[in-house]
């Protein structure tokens, strides 16, 4: 489950649809950077705060792949040592 997007779970049971944790890490080429900051921030954008949803609303792609690896999140400065506490055990 992707879009929509559930920011505020409270109230939804979301064990009751199979769903995917969700990875983003994307990496764009500088052709398509240029591109892409031309682009108007669609209305879908602004409403989900989903920046991606502007290249696929305006024809471009996305590549998704499913992983077995269970990340942490970083998402505040002070996930970054988690991720690091993550990574030490790794080695």
């Amino acid at each position: 489950m992707a879009i929509p997007y559930v920011r505020d779970p409270q109230g939804v049971d979301l064990l009751q649809v199979p769903y995917y944790k969700h990875l983003g890490l994307y990496a764009y080429r500088k052709k398509f950077l240029v591109q892409y900051s031309s682009l108007k921030p669609s209305h879908l954008e602004k409403y989900e705060k989903l920046e991606q949803l502007r290249a696929l609303e305006n024809g471009y792609g996305i590549k998704v792949v499913e992983s077995q690896f269970d990340s942490a999140e970083i998402n505040e400065p002070e996930d970054v040592e988690k991720l690091r506490a993550l990574i030490r055990g790794m080695k």
